[in-house]
């Protein structure tokens, strides 16, 4: 969204021409493709396994952000955020620990 700047002002008629490059933004159609990939993804695996098994793994992803963050951004990255990480990564591993089904399947 820096590439196609914001309005003048946010009344409706900017907002209405800001619309066409805003959908004419390959970046954004990226970004919108990204989060389809992530909802099929997120799909499929909660076909198999259980929600609360899935969503705690999922969380694995803000500990990717950091890493890549740090390391492709060069953003500074706080202790504090680190800790937070190492938090988030433990928090995985005990679930990872667990069945990935918690509920009994029924004999037909």
């Amino acid at each position: 969204m820096q590439d196609i700047a914001a309005p003048e002002a946010w009344v409706p008629t900017a907002l209405a021409a800001l619309v066409p490059r805003v959908l004419g933004s390959a970046t954004i159609w990226l970004g919108i493709a990204c989060l389809l990939t992530y909802l099929l993804a997120e799909m499929l695996v909660l076909s198999w396994a259980d929600y609360s098994y899935v969503q705690p793994v999922a969380a694995s992803a803000y500990g990717v952000v950091a890493v890549l963050g740090y390391v492709v951004l060069g953003e500074d990255v706080s202790g504090l955020r680190w800790l937070g990480v190492f938090v988030i990564c433990l928090g995985v591993l005990v679930v990872g620990r667990t069945s990935p089904r918690t509920t009994r399947t029924k004999l037909s």
